[in-house]
């Protein structure tokens, strides 16, 4: 069976997405499936470049964070794949197959090498939908990145499935302004971190791994402590290889841009 890469791209820019895909394309041959806009034709004649699967939905850019989890579980429904890698798209580029790693769970995850208590954001995040009593229990924890997840198809489907119930069940709590004019909370953007820290921790998943941001396959650069790239222009990790997959280069700009520029030109 096939490998799957699947990532919504609604409403995005087309740069990033030509870059993700170009990086992508490099190093792996199977499909990928874009969630994509009706409105979103310079983007969907990329993806026929790129030999992309388009399921095509009426959500807006705004709302497609919450709503993926549905959309993804529908299409895993009705097809069969050995893995699936479900990312982001806005801010990933690759430097080799994500699949080309000795994953030895069903489902694994990428830390961000920090503590949810060291990051104002995720604290946040969880305080809004689940409480400070669940805060102060998850508080000492690395943080996760839910913007890159590998797991065969069983645990994919399960994922998906929870993360759209929790969606459902613990909203963001707005603050009061929102809730007054019927405003989206900006603060809440990405809230859905809180629900795949809440699905860890609580140990929804029987056969699992939490893979180190330094050591590991995938970089989340956002709290990286070492950006060092070799003479390829390869961001490396601490074992000295590449990293398959980099995500969040635009948070160390300044950083990533020569080497960025290099490594994505061809």
């Amino acid at each position: 069976m096939k490998n799957l890469v699947m990532t919504p791209a609604v409403g995005l820019e087309e740069q990033p997405l030509n870059i993700f895909l170009k990086t992508l394309r490099r190093y792996y041959d199977d499909e990928i499936l874009l969630l994509l806009g009706k409105e979103d034709y310079k983007l969907k004649k990329l993806a026929d470049n790129f030999k992309c699967v388009v399921k095509e939905i009426s959500t807006h850019k705004h709302s497609i964070q919450m709503m993926r989890y549905k959309f993804f579980s529908d299409f895993l429904k009705k097809k069969k794949y050995n893995n699936i890698f479900f990312c982001d798209a806005r801010d990933i580029y690759f430097q080799s197959d994500p699949f080309k790693y000795e994953y030895n769970s069903a489902i694994n995850f990428f830390s961000e090498g920090r503590f949810i208590k060291d990051c104002k954001i995720n604290s946040n995040w969880i305080n809004k939908t689940y409480g400070s009593e669940t805060l102060n229990e998850f508080k000492n924890k690395e943080i996760i990145c839910f913007g890159t997840i590998l797991a065969n198809q069983e645990n994919m489907v399960k994922y998906l499935d929870e993360m759209n119930f929790m969606v459902k069940k613990y909203p963001y709590k707005k603050r009061l302004k929102y809730l007054l004019t019927f405003r989206r909370d900006k603060n809440g953007r990405g809230c859905d971190q809180a629900y795949g820290t809440y699905l860890v921790y609580k140990n929804y998943f029987k056969n699992f791994k939490i893979h180190s941001n330094s050591l590991g396959p995938i970089a989340t650069v956002y709290y990286l402590k070492n950006i060092i790239f070799n003479k390829d222009s390869n961001l490396i990790n601490e074992k000295n290889q590449p990293y398959n997959v980099v995500h969040q280069y635009d948070k160390r700009w300044f950083e990533f841009e020569k080497n960025f520029k290099i490594f994505t030109k061809t």
